[in-house]
Formats: structure tokens, C-alpha cells, sequence
């Protein structure tokens, strides 16, 4: 815009056009290539197909994880898994590490993230740099816990209608993932029907998505859609994904559209998300990430020649859940070596379906590509810790990632690993017993773990789970000495070690469990919900000064959560620090929602001990049926009417302690002061 023209908008109240482009990410979760009809032509995704043909497509780009966590953590990051530290779902990204949203924002870009399930709410460290992050999944059970496309574009596109321009907007559906249901409309013929239906069903939720977008966008729009991983779909014998790193889970789609800067035009070379963010800050015109493992794509959307470097890939989820060997994996143009106990090579320009393995033929390839991986593997990694959040992993697993959540690779593997082609059946076993789990099933589950564990039995996975069935079916010796083994064979895996510390509290060996909930505070002292267990062991054990130390922990990492300071509070009380419990009780009543502080009467029961009756009254007369000290909150009501000169008063208290508790009764009769209002 030339001098004189930004003079005369701003004269003529005109808003000045942006000199960068707002940047829209569509990111899909567990989508195929071959279920879109520019890809495959076997189902019908109009708004898809239409930014492809006006964009620059990639058929089969490489995701780094077949995880939806770690690949979306790539695609944010520039960096591969190893070196971000996310690579299983469930754990949480350093904060040495630099987000895509950290950079633009500092750029002055307004930032919103609007995602669909559970795998990228925001206690998973993504949300950085986003000033909105709407993670409002619907209620209901876990293994339904996904916002669906429709709802997200609305979410979305109402967003965008007072949006500052420029922006980042990050959408992310979840619909193709298992299970699969789509709408009755959009469901497809076929043993993959459900699945192409939920394609096209986000399809349409797309362009509904651009429509908002082109209806107000003002200045330039740089859209980025992409897939995060792709679906087995039996493939190898793999349902779903996250186990192999085949082609079927790790081939993603990937189209840049920005008209006037990226060409359209379709390559099948093998980009990759890590270069995803590099491109899109080129593209705009800023500085890149320092020290990024991806590359700016800009030249070969602009249409010239542009060298793509190898793409590396891994799964660490056979280790770090069930003691298996990880797979790590090269991509070198269309060759690609899979590292595993026994390692195999693919020409997929031949074999795409990845069916005859040459590593006997291509001897010098193999060890070629080897030595790729092997660079690749000299760069530092990042660390990143399993979740905060203990119920983390029970909602993964009711997702369909049994076993996720677990320690990341830390240093050199112990060899003799089991290759993971190998334990394929057993790893569908399990799958079929953490289902059985859920329901309530627990003699079959114990079954299905002890059929893997017959032939695995150090599987810390089926001895934790199978632990946990023994116990729900009354075998708590057994059980215990499954998860111990567990433990023994992990000790860096926390739900391993968290599901022994609740077995332990279930059978009142609060002694023991006190000692593994401390191991649990020294792993991850940052865990309120650890503390808390702490905190009821020692309590129960007899150590209320140091239960007390531990609630005090837990309020500290989140102090406006009422229920954490009621434990604290009844902690207190228990080791004699009464006025620091009422107060305690009366900062959890003044954060609770109307209505939903259960304690008023502990807490005017703690204010009569501390002869602080004026203040008493007001909470013993809030005090309900449902509490567990209303009768005695009722009668101290009584005695305090009485004081006061309410005989009234003091009557109805007294009848509403007798009603709900008889057994009060004799201590009124002994009391001159009750005696006469008996009725």
C-alpha cells in the first residue's frame, strides 16, 4: 500500500489491509489419503477435493507417530517426537520447547485452537501460544468424549465473525476416528463404510468451516489442511493405529492453498508435518524456529525443484506400555527401512502395500539408511513427562489406546527386546481385555491377560490390568502380587505404580500405599491428585501432621479447588489446627457454585469449638440432610437458639436432629437446656 493510499484509509475510517496473511490449520484425526476423492476417487469430499485442486497437494505425506499427540506436537514443533518430547498421548510438551502459536502471537497475530478429542486438551501443553483454546468436549462417558465436526465449525466460524485480524486459527476434527459412526446420511457401502461416512461427514463440516472463513476474511489466507496419522483398518493384522509404522497409519494428506504464493499442482514426493511450521512462517514472511528438524516448503510450492531431506518415523508404544520393542522407521524417496529386531526395507513406488520385504536384496541400502536413522538419533531429545492428570490414562484406554500414556525412551533399551510383528495377536488380545475390563467383565478380561501373559510374562501391562480384575473379583493377595511385579519390571511407569497405590488403599494397607503414593510425589511432584492420595494414606495410618503436609501440597498446585481444600481442612481438624481448618472450609464455601458446598455444617461445628458461636449459627442453620454431621450440626443450632432466646428456634433444630438421628435422643434428655423442648 503506497503512502498516499494509507493516509486516505485511514482518513476514510477504512481499516488498513494487513501486511501478513491469516493462517487457518485444519488438521483431521485418523484420516487415510485413499478415503478422499482426490486421492482415491472412492469417496465422494467435495470441499476437501476443492482446496486441493486450487492448492499444493501432497498424496502421502510422512507423519512423524502414528499418535495423534506426537504428530500433532511435530506439526506445531518443526521438531520429530524425539526431539519435542511428546511421543505417546498422554504427555506433556516441555516448556523449553517453542510452539508455532508462541511465534505468531509474539508477532501479533490473534490465536485460537478450537480441537475435537480428548488426546489435545489443553493439560497436554499445545494450547501455548493460543489466546483461546476451546477444549469443551461434551459430557458422557469417556469413549465418547469427542466434539463432533459440526459442532467445532460452529464453535469455529463464530470465532472468526470477531476475530482481529491477521489470525492463526487451528481446527481439528476427530470424527474419523474409532469408533466410527457417522450420521445415518453419510454412512457408505462396504466393510469401510462407517469409516468413508465419517470422512465425508467432516467433509461437509469443512466447507461450511471455509464459507465462514471466505464470507468475512479481508486480507490474505493461508490454509494449511493435514492429517495427523492415517487408520490400519486390518492392515498387517492392525485395527487401528499407534502399534506399526506402515504405510496405512503413517501416510497422511497434506495441502498448502495461499493464491499468489504456492502454486497448484499435486507431488508425490514424501514431505513431512515437521515442515509444516517452517513453511507457514515463510510463507508469512517471519523468521523460522531456530534449531527445527523440518524445512520451508516454499520452493517447491512456488513450483521449482526442491530436494526433500529423509523423513524419520517411530512408534515407542510396544515399549513403553508392554516391554516390546519400539519400531523406528527411514523414508528416503519412495524406499523406506523399518528398524526393528528383525528390520525391514520397501520400495513403495513397487510395493505401497508394503508386502515384500528386500532387506536381503539391498544390503547396502539397508545399511545406507541405517546410518540416516543413526544421525538423526544423535541430536538431542526432549523429555517430556507422562500427564498430570491420574484419570489420563483411563480415558486414553476408553479411546482405544490401551496401554498409552506410558514413561518415554530414556537411554539405552535392554536388548532381546520382542519384535512387535511378533506380538501382534497379543497386543489385539489385550485390546479385547481392556474392553471386557470396562464392562464389568472380569473373568473373562483375567482370562484374555492370562493368555498373553502366558507367553509373556513380564507384560506389565497384563500384570497391572490383570491385577486390577483380580481385585475387583476379591483375589487381593493375587492381585497385589501381579501389580508389584508390574512395577518391578517399570519402575519409571507411573500407572503402573498408581494402580498398585489404589489396590493398596482399597485393602486399608495404608502403610504400604502411603510408600508408593510417595514414590509416585517424587516422580511427579507437580500431581495435586498424587498428593491427595498421599495425604488419605497418612491419615488413615496415624500420621496426620505430615497428612496435612500433603493436602497442603495439593492446594498449593491448585488452590481454587474447593474439594482439595475441605480435605485439607478435615486433615487439619484431625491433627488439632482447628482455626486453619474453618478458614480453609470457608475459602472452599466461597469457591464452590451456588448450592454445591457440602460442609456448612462442619465447618459451624469447627466455629462453635473455637467459641466463635455468632459466626456458627449461620453455617449449622445452612447445613443439609445429606451431610454426614447434620444431626449434630441441628442439636448445636439448638443450644445456640437457646442462647440467643429462641425457644421456637431451638425447638424446630432439636426435631430436626431427632428425625435425623433417634439416637441423639438421650444425650437431649440429659441435657436440662434440650430436656424441656422434647417432644
Amino acid at each position: 500500500m503506497s503512502a498516499l493510499a494509507a493516509v486516505l484509509s485511514l482518513a476514510l475510517g477504512a481499516p488498513a489491509a494487513p501486511s501478513r496473511p491469516s493462517v487457518l490449520i485444519v488438521t483431521v484425526d485418523t484420516l487415510r489419503p485413499d478415503a478422499l476423492g482426490w486421492v482415491a476417487g472412492r469417496n465422494a469430499t467435495p470441499a476437501l477435493d476443492r482446496l486441493a485442486r486450487e492448492g499444493f497437494r501432497f498424496r502421502a505425506a510422512v507423519s512423524p507417530a502414528p499418535i495423534t499427540l506426537a504428530a500433532h506436537g511435530s506439526l506445531m514443533t518443526g521438531l520429530v517426537p524425539r526431539r519435542h518430547g511428546m511421543r505417546d498421548n498422554g504427555q506433556v510438551l516441555p516448556e523449553a520447547v517453542t510452539t508455532l502459536a508462541e511465534v505468531l502471537r509474539k508477532q501479533g497475530y490473534d490465536t485460537a485452537a478450537f480441537v475435537s478429542g480428548f488426546p489435545l486438551v489443553r493439560c497436554f501443553g499445545l494450547d501455548r501460544g493460543f489466546r483461546r483454546y476451546d477444549d469443551r468436549l461434551p459430557d458422557g462417558p469417556a469413549d465418547r468424549r469427542e466434539r463432533r465436526a459440526e459442532a467445532t465449525t460452529a464453535a469455529a466460524a463464530a470465532w472468526i465473525a470477531s476475530a482481529r485480524e491477521p489470525w492463526l486459527l487451528w481446527v481439528h476434527y476427530y470424527d474419523p476416528h474409532d469408533p466410527y459412526e457417522p450420521p445415518a446420511a453419510f454412512r457408505r457401502p462396504g466393510p469401510r463404510g462407517a469409516y468413508d461416512g465419517e470422512v465425508a461427514y467432516t467433509d461437509e463440516a469443512f466447507g461450511s468451516l471455509r464459507r465462514s472463513v471466505e464470507g468475512r476474511l479481508q486480507g490474505r489466507l493461508l490454509t494449511v489442511f493435514a492429517a495427523d496419522h492415517g487408520e490400519s483398518l486390518g492392515e498387517h493384522g492392525e485395527s487401528t493405529h499407534g502399534f506399526f509404522v506402515y504405510e496405512s497409519t503413517v501416510a497422511v494428506p497434506l495441502v498448502f492453498s495461499f493464491p499468489g504464493r504456492v502454486v497448484a499442482a499435486e507431488s508425490s514426493a514424501p514431505a513431512r508435518l515437521v515442515d509444516v511450521a517452517p513453511t507457514i512462517l515463510d510463507l508469512a514472511g517471519l523468521p523460522g524456529l531456530p534449531g527445527v528438524d523440518g524445512i520451508s516448503l516454499a520452493p517447491l510450492l512456488a513450483g521449482r525443484s526442491q530436494p526433500l531431506p529423509p523423513a524419520t518415523l517411530e512408534t515407542i508404544r510396544p515399549w513403553a506400555s508392554y516391554g516390546w520393542s519400539p519400531l523406528r522407521a527411514v523414508r528416503d524417496g519412495d524406499w523406506k527401512l523399518i528398524v526393528a529386531p528383525r528390520p525391514e526395507l520397501y520400495d513403495l513406488a513397487r510395493d505401497p502395500g508394503e508386502r515384500s520385504d528386500r532387506t536381503a536384496l539391498e544390503r547396502g541400502r539397508v545399511e545406507k539408511m541405517t546410518a540416516m536413522l543413526a544421525r538423526s538419533d544423535s541430536l538431542p531429545a526432549g523429555s517430556a513427562r507422562p500427564s498430570v492428570d491420574p484419570e489420563v490414562a483411563e480415558r486414553l484406554r476408553a479411546l482405544g489406546y490401551v496401554g498409552a500414556g506410558g514413561s518415554p525412551v530414556v537411554g539405552e533399551l535392554p536388548t532381546g527386546l520382542a519384535d512387535p510383528k511378533d506380538r501382534i495377536e497379543a497386543w489385539n488380545v489385550l485390546g479385547t481385555a481392556e474392553d471386557q475390563l470396562g464392562r464389568g467383565d472380569y473373568r473373562s478380561a483375567l482370562a484374555a491377560f492370562d493368555r498373553v501373559l502366558a507367553s509373556d510374562p513380564k507384560n506389565r501391562f497384563a500384570l497391572s490390568r490383570s491385577g486390577l480384575a483380580l481385585l475387583e473379583l476379591g483375589r487381593g493377595e493375587a492381585a497385589l502380587q501381579r501389580m508389584e511385579k508390574a512395577v518391578g519390571s517399570g519402575p519409571d511407569h507411573p500407572e503402573s505404580l498408581l494402580t498398585l497405590a489404589q489396590a493398596l488403599a482399597r485393602l486399608g494397607r495404608h502403610e504400604a500405599a502411603a510408600v508408593r503414593w510417595t514414590e509416585l510425589c517424587r516422580m511427579q511432584p507437580r500431581q495435586a491428585a498424587y498428593w491427595v492420595g498421599l495425604g488419605n494414606a497418612l491419615g488413615l495410618s496415624g500420621r496426620t501432621a505430615r497428612a496435612v503436609d500433603a493436602f497442603a501440597r495439593a492446594v498449593e498446585l491448585e488452590p481454587r479447588d474447593p474439594d482439595l481444600l475441605v480435605r485439607l481442612a478435615f486433615a487439619e481438624h484431625g491433627a488439632g489446627r482447628d482455626p486453619s481448618a474453618a478458614a480453609h472450609l470457608a475459602e472452599a464455601s466461597a469457591l464452590s457454585p451456588p448450592g454445591g458446598f457440602a460442609h456448612s455444617g462442619a465447618l459451624g461445628l469447627l466455629l462453635v469449638k473455637l467459641g466463635r458461636g455468632a459466626e456458627a449459627r449461620r453455617w449449622l442453620s445452612a447445613s443439609r440432610p445429606a451431610e454426614g454431621d447434620f444431626a449434630e450440626a441441628r442439636l448445636q443450632l439448638a443450644l445456640l437458639a437457646l442462647a440467643d432466646g429462641d425457644t421456637e428456634g431451638a425447638r424446630r433444630a432439636l426435631r430436626e436432629a431427632l428425625a435425623a438421628s433417634p439416637g441423639i435422643r438421650p444425650r437431649a434428655v440429659a441435657d436440662p437446656r434440650l430436656a424441656p423442648l422434647l417432644p
